[in-house]
Formats: C-alpha cells, sequence, structure tokens
C-alpha cells in the first residue's frame, strides 16, 4: 500500500527546543484543556432553528462525565439533570454520547428538546472532552480525499500515480482520542516529526453492514472535527507503520462537541489548518474525492460498522511533511483545526519525558 501511496521529503532529524516547563501527565493530556483557551461558537444560520451542539463534559467543580448541550450564548445544559428536572425518561444513558448516537430518532429529539431548556453551567465552569472521550473501537480514517494532498504527496516522490479509484483506509488507536483543548505530547524519544492534519469526522448513528451509497446518510449521526496529528518518522522512515505512526497516544484531538448530521451540509464547509496563528491548510469540504456517502458504503462492506463510530474523512494539501523544507511541530505551539459551522479545537504541543 505504501508503494501505491505517498513517500515524503526526506525528513529533517533536528529536535525543535521546548520552551516549556514541566511534563504533563497522561491523564492530563488527555483530559484537560489548555486553562488559556475560550471555545468559540459559531453562531447558528439565519432563519433555521438553532444548532444542536453535543458535548461530553465534567464539571470544574467535580463529577464524572455527562452529556449535554451547548446552546448559542455558551450556556451548558445537563441532560441528566434537566430530564430529571421535566420529569423525562431518556432514551439514552446522560453520561454516555455513544448511548446518544445509538438511541435514533427519539434520543435526538429528546436531546434537542432539553437543549432548548434552561443552562446549568457556563463554558467557563466545564471542561470539555471528546465528544465520544472513550471509543468503544478504534478511529477510521481516510487517506489521500483531497486531490491537492494527492498530488503534493506524488511530487514529494517524484512519481506518477493514477487517481485512487476506491478510499484507503486504515485506523488509530484508542488512546489516540484527545480532547478539544488537551496537550498533544511531544516526547523526543519517541518522535521529532510530528506533522498536522485537520480533517472532518463523521460519527456514525446506527449498525450497519454493507450499506448502499444510497442509503448510507442514515446511517450518519452527525459530525465534529479532528486532527489527525501524525508522526511521520515512525509512519515513514521505520518501514512504513501506518498505524503506529497514526497511534500514538493524545495524537488525535476532537470536539469540540458533535453537530447532528440534520443542522449542517457536510459538503460545503471550510476547513482550515493553523500553527502559532499561521494558516497551514484550508479548502472548502467540497472538494473531497471520495464523498461521505461512498466512505461509509465501502467501509462498511463486510464491515459491520456500530453507533459512535468515527471517521476521519482526510485531510488536504498543506502538510508540513511535504514543504520545502519539511516542517514539524515542536513543544510550545499551538495547533489549531477549525471547521465552519462546526468550531475550533486548540491543542498545545507539550515536551513530556515519559
Amino acid at each position: 500500500m505504501e508503494d501505491s501511496r505517498r513517500k515524503f521529503l526526506k525528513l529533517g532529524t533536528g529536535v525543535a527546543a521546548g520552551t516549556l516547563l514541566a511534563a504533563q501527565t497522561k491523564a492530563a493530556m488527555a483530559d484537560t484543556p489548555d486553562a488559556a483557551s475560550t471555545p468559540s461558537i459559531p453562531a447558528s444560520p439565519a432563519g433555521k432553528a438553532a444548532t444542536l451542539r453535543l458535548v461530553s463534559f465534567t464539571p470544574k467543580s467535580g463529577g464524572a462525565t455527562r452529556v449535554g448541550a451547548v446552546n448559542d450564548a455558551g450556556g451548558v445544559v445537563d441532560f441528566g439533570q434537566a430530564a430529571h428536572a421535566a420529569g423525562i425518561r431518556l432514551a439514552f444513558d446522560p453520561a454516555s454520547m455513544v448511548s446518544l448516537t445509538a438511541s435514533g430518532a427519539t434520543g435526538l429529539a429528546q436531546a434537542r428538546h432539553l437543549a432548548s431548556t434552561g443552562a446549568h453551567h457556563t463554558l467557563a465552569n466545564v471542561t470539555l472532552l471528546a465528544p465520544i472521550p472513550t471509543p468503544t473501537r478504534n478511529v477510521y480514517a481516510v487517506g489521500w480525499n483531497y486531490l491537492e494532498h494527492f498530488e503534493e504527496s506524488l511530487t514529494a516522490k517524484k512519481a506518477a500515480a493514477p487517481l485512487p479509484a476506491h478510499p484507503v483506509f486504515f485506523t488509530k488507536d484508542t488512546h489516540t482520542v484527545n480532547a478539544p483543548f488537551g496537550t498533544i505530547p511531544y516526547n523526543p524519544a519517541v518522535s521529532v516529526k510530528i506533522d498536522w492534519e485537520g480533517e472532518l469526522a463523521v460519527i456514525i448513528g446506527k449498525r450497519g453492514r454493507n450499506v448502499t451509497e444510497a442509503d448510507a446518510m442514515n446511517y450518519v449521526f452527525g459530525y465534529t472535527v479532528i486532527n489527525d496529528t501524525t508522526a511521520r518518522d515512525i509512519q515513514m522512515d521505520h518501514g512504513g507503520q501506518w498505524f503506529k505512526g497514526k497511534s500514538l497516544d493524545g495524537h488525535g484531538p476532537m470536539g469540540p462537541w458533535i453537530i447532528p448530521a440534520s443542522d449542517l451540509d457536510y459538503n460545503n464547509l471550510d476547513l482550515s489548518t493553523r500553527v502559532n496563528g499561521v494558516v497551514k491548510q484550508s479548502i472548502n469540504t467540497s472538494k473531497m474525492y471520495f464523498k461521505i456517502p461512498r466512505i461509509v458504503s465501502e467501509l462498511s462492506l463486510g464491515l459491520t460498522l456500530e453507533p459512535g463510530d468515527m471517521i476521519a474523512t482526510g485531510t488536504p494539501s498543506g502538510i508540513g511533511a511535504a514543504r520545502t523544507p519539511p516542517e514539524f511541530l515542536k513543544p510550545g505551539d499551538v495547533l489549531e483545526t477549525e471547521i465552519a459551522q462546526i468550531g475550533t479545537i486548540r491543542n498545545v504541543i507539550t515536551l513530556v519525558s515519559a
């Protein structure tokens, strides 16, 4: 697969100097937002119902994971608390986003109703987790899904190849999943070539196998932002280890919330990736080579999809490894991944020793 895909420019080997003072623990890496980060809230479309922003969170005062919604004013509704107050028996577990994705139209209608009730928290006094903090399975991902990225990879390889006939799939381990404002670990003993890949992620809402392309959107629950952060030296220099290069702990920040599929047009979203405020990737999702129905259909051939499965749909051109000279993330860098109508995740690259 590697010979037909991409081989990047010779990667630099220097270790960038870090400026942060202390290493972060794995728990902090996965669940603690950057204290300086305040989630921005894209306005709901004019003339339409308020956008439903589904979140997993914990109160900063303490407590277990909860599922809720963020309103346009930045208020956070706790679905469990709101349902109890209203005497509503929920179709889903208010502590599990996977349960909500599996609850179908009934659960989503309940969530939408409860989101319109009074907020119990503000964004300032909760910690946002990844929308699905503990996936039940690996995160699926698609390679080479924007032609510009395909072309930059071939240019780096100084080779030619036909356009892909089918989506190419790989996975990221569950421990890659990181909070929307969590720190991304940088351990020079593991990798010094950490790259960015901003992507739109699809959340599956019901079980399906051999799903037809025409029916595929009925299996999509919603969308979120993900950065398929990648260790290029492991991926390319250590024998083509795609899975390992894509699967370092914390190298899959996502969020800040899930937007239901009915609330936006996935095929017309501006996507950008920034490092320290400098735009590195910029594209509209209309430029996807394989559209979401094709991706869902092909992935499901002989492979059962489950509620809560996540699919990263591919990154555009502008990755660091294909630049001249190559660029990689270093400790202290701020990585921002933004998709219009969904939101922005912001992650600081943090030096760790273990």
